[in-house]
């Protein structure tokens, strides 16, 4: 690929950040009022923080320990595990990715609501209207042919976006600092109006926390277009850590500022809310203006992600070959156009069905916990192999603990639907097997 587009650290960080800072902080507040008390929340985020930065680390060691192999996702857990497991987890992030920039449209185009929508006329909705779904399509293939035209420059673009929608958050931070109220926030601490056991409140956290942090893989699924491999583990770990804080902080500061039960009852983008509340209707303009950009932005970043593992499954016979076949620009153009037409048809289904949002999240998520989990057991299995100082092996059980503790709270219902939707995906693995053996067969030998 040549070397005018590859991705520095600084575009490489912000591809990182924007993929997990999007949709799902606008609506943190509520989500986790809803389920949890503070104390279980904290507790959460607590469990989320170290779990999240043992992940981190395992792709900040084998991007050291396994220096040639690119991809992340995909190729880990191939190379620890088969092919088979291989293709189940380029198959389970592709679908979550995919899906996942469905909700991102989706509520992109219901924040626009906010400025358009009448009790009398009702325009975009909760992002599932026919006018959402005509300007979701426009959006969606624009995006589709700025990538075709180079990685590079839809890195770029996703970095100007970081910075814009970061103003709206930081001001946020602020303003709830200034009104922070510590007997606010110490009512119903415990969540017993919930009257739901702690543990389960904890657990009830989990999927929220996890999909915020989804995208962390984002420096690895790029990593062969980094200008510098050193980049890839710093990239992640500012990226993890600057989102973490903004998490935390938002989540925490929000209870003092209005009680749990109040928060819980409100409609998303909660934080919207809570900023009316704060600063007046400006307030709620400013974070709808940003949750607008920020979601753009983190589409950007998942379009990009969601063509790059089917391309690099494609080169190792997981997909079909023509999968792996790169333009000028180094994009995959049957990866973008799968990726893309799975997006239009996933809309088309919004539409006609009416599922919003928090739908799409819980899909999106479900699809993501066996290759996290997979990726924490390759750096167990490769740091015993390169007999690995202890931390670099604590670092891959933790993750690997994490991973099944996301598992177990994630529920029987969540696996369910993730088993279902692995089952297109096994077929298209078979027929790709099949056709490349057929071609190596026919190759002459040498």
């Amino acid at each position: 690929m040549a070397s005018q587009e590859k991705i520095g650290l600084t575009a490489l960080t912000a591809l990182v950040f924007s993929s997990m800072v999007g949709a799902g902080i606008f609506s943190l507040p509520q989500n986790m009022a809803e389920v949890a008390g503070a104390d279980a929340i904290i507790t959460g985020w607590v469990i989320t923080g170290v779990g999240i930065l043992f992940l981190a680390g395992c792709f900040l060691h084998l991007s050291r320990l396994k220096p040639e192999l690119d991809g992340g996702i995909y190729t880990y857990a191939r190379q620890g595990f088969g092919d088979t497991a291989g293709f189940l987890s380029a198959w389970g992030y592709w679908l979550c990715a995919t899906i996942g920039v469905v909700g991102y449209l989706v509520v992109a185009f219901a924040a626009l609501g906010a400025f358009v929508d009448t009790p009398d006329h009702v325009v975009f909705g909760d992002g599932n209207t026919v006018m959402a779904f005509i300007g979701e399509s426009v959006v969606l293939w624009a995006v589709h042919f700025l990538i075709l035209r180079g990685i590079k420059q839809a890195a770029l673009i996703n970095l100007l976006a970081t910075l814009a929608k970061s103003l709206p958050l930081i001001v946020f931070i602020v303003l709830a600092y200034w009104y922070f109220d510590m007997d606010t926030f110490n009512i119903d601490r415990a969540g017993h109006s919930l009257q739901t056991p702690f543990i389960d409140q904890v657990r009830n956290t989990m999927l929220i926390t996890l999909w915020v942090f989804t995208g962390i893989e984002g420096a690895i699924v790029l990593s062969e277009r980094a200008k510098r491999r050193a980049d890839i583990g710093t990239a992640t770990y500012v990226g993890v850590i600057a989102a973490l804080i903004l998490y935390v902080a938002i989540t925490l500061l929000s209870l003092g500022i209005m009680q749990r039960a109040e928060i819980a009852q409100m409609s998303n983008p909660s934080m919207a809310g809570l900023m009316a509340h704060l600063g007046g209707e400006w307030g709620r303009w400013l974070l709808s203006i940003g949750l607008v950009i920020s979601v753009l932005a983190s589409y950007l970043s998942w379009i990009l992600y969601s063509a790059e593992v089917p391309c690099t499954a494609a080169q190792a016979g997981a997909f079909p070959k023509r999968f792996a076949l790169q333009n000028q620009h180094g994009t995959s153009k049957a990866s973008l156009t799968l990726t893309s037409f799975t997006v239009q048809l996933c809309l088309i289904m919004v539409l006609f069905t009416g599922k919003g949002y928090n739908a799409l999240v819980l899909i999106s998520t479900s699809m993501i916990l066996v290759p996290y989990f997979l990726v924490g057991a390759y750096l167990v299995k490769v740091a015993h192999q390169q007999s690995c100082r202890l931390s670099i092996k604590l670092t891959g059980y933790g993750a690997s603990v994490y991973g099944l503790w996301l598992i177990y709270a994630a529920g029987l219902n969540s696996l369910a639907l993730s088993l279902v939707l692995y089952i297109p995906g096994l077929l298209i693995y078979l027929y790709s097997r099949r056709r490349h053996k057929l071609i190596e067969s026919n190759q002459p030998s040498v």
